[in-house]
């Protein structure tokens, strides 16, 4: 039987999805789904706010209980307010979608499952993460056993866990108290509702104790192996962490891989550092904030003469960001969970904005603290005294640089003339802003333009018109119908 080139989609309808995460409740009862899902809690604070319209977000491993997870809250909500389900996520599914949201008009939304807590900046969010089984008294058993192993024992402790065991928090840290009766023990308090007018100070005493990072020596995170506890260790470096998986029962010192994951981070900022061109991509149209950091790395990358492009691209894949071969490295901004990106798919690095700002450096100071909330980091203008900004520097544009990653001096391009260039490229004594526009020896002038620049490189630059040098072709009768079937196939 002959293959045929097109399809009728039915497999593409059938296909079955295997879900990764096993941990998930199957065949539940009415009543365990009320209990799993915070059934009561989630329609007292609809009924609270008085909202009509109330978008409900599942990621996709929760996606096959959105139906009975409807059914429940329309039961008990009753007629007047309507419910949608956001069936896929603009980005990652740990963010609040807001714009999907704002395509069927919702005053509120209800999150699902894990959660990255970023401070949102438009809608109230509910935020519903779900009772995962686990052992507590083995949990406290093995987290304190570890500690106690440890050389220096721990003074301050902060317990961190994944939000999805939020339910059992307060049980676990009462019995590390217990257990290490000399030590002070705090908890993480995730807050399960939030206010778009909620500043970002009121926002982080909500989600973290209100103790001073300075004065911990020692966290204990419960959860699984996620990019969660890969932030944790990232931006902990200076303390002793220690984490329980819930599913194999083992608890372990982590933080032994801090060197190497700010090392690994650390080599990705010397190649930004040998990036003239940089691409920033918006990795969120929902977390407070994102509008002033991205106009505050455009402000940056302007004073030290770089290039740049805002792109948004929805959710990052190597052959979406292939398209940008004129680019050397790209800025994510994105909330801490989605913001380190580590494939080696990708063609050009991909940084986080703190990583952009010490690279910008002249000479990089990195003492290995590390930040990713939007709300810790610098969005005022660093001047000197003088009004001067910091990163201007009075060095020789003409003078090489040297790079860690080669082992070579290179010339760095220099974007956003100063007034003698601009003299210079209005005089035409600038020859490298006059560009071919056409394939008739049409002359442009494009000051500033990496695009034109590199398309200048490329031997190849698209298909030749020849415009009156071939003669026309005889006009023939072309094909109909559509594309899965012309009317002149199996012909």
């Amino acid at each position: 039987m002959p293959t045929t080139l097109y399809a009728s989609g039915e497999e593409v309808i059938s296909r079955v999805i295997e879900v990764e995460d096993a941990d998930i409740p199957q065949c539940l009862t009415p009543d365990k789904y009320a209990e799993y899902y915070d059934i009561q809690r989630t329609t007292a604070a609809i009924i609270e706010g008085d909202y009509k319209r109330i978008a409900l977000q599942f990621p996709d491993e929760l996606l096959h209980d959105s139906v009975p997870v409807f059914r429940l809250l329309k039961s008990r909500l009753g007629t007047g307010r309507d419910l949608y389900v956001l069936a896929d996520t603009s980005y990652g599914s740990c963010c609040v979608d807001e714009v999907a949201a704002q395509h069927v008009d919702a005053d509120a939304m209800v999150h699902y499952g894990h959660a990255c807590m970023s401070q949102t900046s438009r809608l109230p969010v509910i935020f519903v993460f779900g009772r995962r089984s686990i052992d507590v008294d083995d949990c406290v058993a093995r987290l304190t056993a570890a500690v106690q192993a440890a050389d220096r024992q721990p003074q301050k402790i902060l317990l961190r866990n994944d939000v999805r065991y939020s339910h059992v928090a307060n049980h676990i840290r009462d019995g590390i108290k217990n257990a290490l009766p000399l030590c002070q023990v705090w908890s993480t308090a995730l807050p399960v509702f939030t206010q778009p007018g909620d500043s970002a100070m009121d926002f982080a005493a909500q989600k973290l104790s209100a103790v001073d990072d300075a004065d911990i020596d020692t966290i204990l995170f419960v959860g699984s192996e996620s990019l969660t506890l890969t932030n944790l260790l990232m931006t902990n470096a200076h303390c002793h962490v220690y984490s329980y998986d819930p599913k194999l029962k083992v608890a372990k010192l982590e933080s032994v891989r801090s060197n190497r994951l700010l090392m690994r981070r650390y080599a990705v900022v010397q190649k930004a550092r040998d990036a003239d061109v940089f691409g920033i991509l918006v990795g969120t149209l929902g977390v407070a904030s994102y509008l002033p950091l991205i106009s505050r790395l455009r402000s940056l990358l302007a004073r030290s003469q770089k290039k740049s492009y805002t792109i948004t691209v929805g959710k990052l894949n190597p052959a979406k960001l292939g398209n940008f071969l004129e680019i050397d490295c790209f800025v994510l901004v994105a909330c801490p969970e989605n913001s380190l990106v580590e494939a080696k798919e990708f063609l050009r690095p991909i940084i986080t904005p703190f990583e952009l700002e010490i690279a910008l450096q002249a000479e990089p100071r990195w003492t290995g603290q590390y930040e990713l909330e939007f709300s810790k980091l610098a969005v005022d203008e660093v001047t000197t005294q003088n009004g001067t900004p910091e990163h201007a520097s009075d060095e020789d544009d003409d003078r090489p640089i040297f790079s860690l990653v080669t082992g070579k001096y290179r010339q760095a391009k220099r974007y956003g003339a100063s007034v003698e260039d601009n003299e210079a490229q209005q005089s035409g004594e600038n020859t490298s802003t006059i560009v071919l526009r056409s394939q008739d020896n049409t002359l442009t002038v494009m000051p500033d333009s990496a695009a034109a620049q590199f398309l200048q490189s490329r031997t190849y630059r698209g298909l030749e018109t020849r415009l009156g040098e071939d003669a026309p072709s005889v006009l023939e009768q072309g094909r109909s119908g559509i594309a899965r079937g012309y009317q002149d196939d199996h012909r």
